[in-house]
């Protein structure tokens, strides 16, 4: 029992962690590519290398028939993307200019969903924390949130320590605190949205106007003044801290270069690797000959390398979990070896075959781990299968912390797959390897001084 118990521990432990691990790169990697890269581009050959707006292409509607032709496409995303000084006062700041489509970016990004629905400021923490029917918690922890937006109610009841379910109907409560105006872009129509770490940096609200200045094509000066229709906050917050959205057309006329775009963003029916390299391979010989096709990963580059070496420090710390585990293994494998060498003796001395005993003792083994494996998978499962549904989401203070450290107060699993397999493995070879003590004692016995035992 003791030997199950540690081989359930270490597989209970190790699938939990992995799973976690695991989710949370797949969260991250798809909110950098939801929020930004797209899973695939079209994009001029020195524009990723080197983002001028003179390395541009031409975007025509034969262009996009023949990329709406392939049957994984099921939609264009253009874009058109450059850097421009934003001012507002005396405030000003580097930004990312991107000109979009509202209506197609929305389809791919979803950036219309991004939009601040409720904020924090001062005076709604006051009227919070006066508002003697909401709980003391709460009210304590809107001082912490003052300035903070959130995209969602269910967001904005979690990071004030209440429950969505169970305490919904102080959202109108706090609604007529929080509520923030919103509105939307239009192509045709100049105006901005901004990200909403942006907009707290320079000042800015709705109505106000934003002044941005840059290089266009070819040299040309881009400048333009914009009204402020919406603030949105990206989950990503290097993107957020600097993104000013554009009508596509009125970033085309702002950087002098219409008709051309930086980059078309394509929606995919299918986003596995194998999926995105015949989708790229179909795609290459029906784009421009100065155009080529990127996928997400050479535009994550420095982002995977990041994760990838994250994972092997990951996987070092559940090795050293295994590792422990092993040697509890092996010293309870010891201790029944010793306490059981009369009995082997006795069994010899009577004639069994060493080998068969041999082979006693290590189906024992190999029944003891799988009854770890076993109990402890059975354990994980229906655990890792209920986070995948109702990911970890950190409430109150811890969220904040989280949040200025520039992480999303989120922990993901990852669903049942292949990793479950690995740990399998590993615990079969650490039974393995424990076997090797009592084979070795069983195998190499002298029946005398076995029987004086």
């Amino acid at each position: 029992m003791i030997t199950v118990a540690s081989v359930f521990f270490a597989v209970f432990f190790a699938l939990i962690m992995r799973s976690l691990q695991l989710g949370s790169y797949d969260y991250m990697y798809k909110t950098a590519i939801e929020s930004y890269s797209g899973y695939l581009q079209v994009q001029q050959k020195e524009w990723w290398d080197n983002k001028t707006v003179d390395n541009t292409f031409r975007y025509t509607d034969t262009l996009e028939k023949k990329l709406l032709q392939d049957p994984n496409v099921a939609g264009t995303v253009p874009r058109f993307e450059s850097f421009a000084l934003a001012a507002f006062g005396s405030n000003t700041k580097g930004v990312m200019v991107m000109g979009i489509d509202p209506e197609k970016e929305n389809m791919l990004s979803q950036v219309a969903d991004k939009k601040v629905q409720y904020r924090i400021t001062p005076g709604a923490v006051t009227k919070i924390s006066q508002d003697t029917t909401l709980p003391e918690k709460t009210r304590k922890i809107a001082e912490k949130f003052e300035n903070h937006s959130f995209t969602s109610s269910s967001r904005l009841l979690n990071d004030l320590a209440l429950d969505p379910e169970k305490d919904s109907e102080l959202l109108p409560k706090l609604a007529s605190y929080t509520s923030f105006e919103n509105g939307d872009i239009h192509t045709g129509e100049p105006g901005a949205w901004i990200g909403d770490r942006l907009s707290q940096y320079l000042e800015l609200s709705i109505g106000d106007t934003l002044v941005l200045m840059g290089q266009g094509y070819h040299g040309t000066t881009a400048a333009g003044k914009y009204e402020v229709k919406g603030i949105i906050r990206q989950p990503a917050p290097d993107i957020d801290n600097k993104v000013v959205y554009l009508p596509v057309d009125i970033a085309q006329q702002l950087y002098n270069a219409p008709g051309m775009l930086t980059s078309v963003a394509l929606h995919l029916e299918q986003t596995e690797d194998e999926d995105i390299r015949e989708t790229t391979e179909r795609l290459a010989g029906n784009i421009p000959e100065n155009t080529r096709m990127v996928s997400w990963k050479e535009m994550n580059e420095v982002m995977i390398q990041q994760m990838e070496a994250d994972n092997i420090s990951g996987m070092f710390m559940i090795g050293i979990l295994y590792l422990v585990i092993a040697f509890g293994i092996f010293g309870t494998v010891l201790m029944m070896t010793t306490e059981r060498r009369r009995e082997f003796g006795v069994l010899v001395a009577i004639g069994m075959q060493k080998k068969k005993l041999a082979s006693v003792i290590t189906y024992e083994m190999m029944l003891i781990g799988l009854m770890g494996l076993v109990i402890g998978s059975m354990v994980c499962i229906p655990i890792i299968v209920y986070g995948v549904h109702h990911p970890i989401i950190f409430k109150g203070e811890l969220a904040l912390m989280m949040e200025q450290y520039d992480f999303e107060p989120k922990l993901v699993f990852e669903p049942v797959n292949t990793y479950f397999l690995w740990q399998a493995f590993v615990v079969g070879l650490m039974v393995l390897i424990s076997l090797a003590n009592p084979l070795r004692k069983i195998l190499g016995m002298k029946v005398v001084n076995a029987l004086r035992a």
